[in-house]
């Protein structure tokens, strides 16, 4: 794969892009044995490109769901000392959370080595629809649903429009689904108490053509072909 050196060492899964440009920075990266510097480009599967050290082998791609419990972090690394996604899904490949599931959260986590996927999936610009199943405390009425559908303004600005609907209504607590495809900081539980309610249970039950069928929570598989080939022409990866 011909392109930037900084994305090349970034989609390898070695570390973010970020981290990739200070390691250029630091002159700890070489192509064919010459510095680089940010911007240059290299051709991973002709050229010899060293990392700190270490040469940038080709990875296997992998591609995995999790059912992810309450009390998991979403990130590579907890600082508050919580496991984490990666610590339950111990493969050989360096996998990244392709999106964020807070620790009070459940359900459906995407991990890959692909850090071109793992952009799109986090892209609003890709438009890739994240369904949640959502308990909330009280009896929501129409008018505060129709808020939800329209879109709420929060700290960091009005959410796009999502599709929200009722699934139950009981005595004390109202059941929804809800379906948006931006990935803001704890969005849903935001748009909630925006609208004056609280979320007593949150799980993630689908990203595009990705659902949790048959994997039992805090357990993890492999995408299927079928399935990896429906989610790259979800992100238009392909036709």
């Amino acid at each position: 794969m011909y392109g930037r050196v900084q994305k090349l060492i970034a989609n390898n899964g070695v570390c973010s892009r970020r981290k990739a440009e200070q390691l250029i920075r630091d002159f700890k990266v070489s192509v064919n044995g010459k510095p680089v510097r940010i911007g240059d480009s290299a051709d991973s599967e002709k050229d010899v490109i060293m990392v700190d050290g270490v040469r940038l082998r080709h990875p296997q791609r992998v591609y995995v769901i999790l059912n992810k419990p309450v009390g998991v972090e979403t990130t590579l690394k907890s600082e508050s000392h919580k496991p984490t996604v990666v610590d339950m899904v111990r493969m050989r490949e360096r996998l990244i959370p392709a999106g964020r599931l807070d620790v009070d959260s459940r359900g459906l986590v995407f991990l890959t080595n692909d850090g071109e996927m793992a952009n799109r999936v986090m892209h609003p610009r890709y438009v890739i629809d994240k369904v949640y199943y959502v308990k909330v405390r009280g009896i929501i009425p129409y008018d505060k649903l129709e808020e939800l559908r329209k879109g709420v303004k929060l700290s960091d600005g009005l959410t796009a429009p999502s599709d929200v609907k009722v699934l139950t209504r009981r005595f004390q607590t109202t059941e929804l689904s809800m379906k948006i495809h931006e990935g803001r900081k704890r969005q849903i539980r935001r748009m909630v108490e925006a609208v004056g309610f609280k979320v007593l249970d949150l799980a993630r039950t689908r990203i595009g053509p990705l659902t949790l069928r048959g994997i039992s929570e805090g357990k993890f598989r492999e995408l299927r072909k079928k399935e990896l080939k429906e989610l790259r022409v979800a992100l238009g990866m392909i036709s």
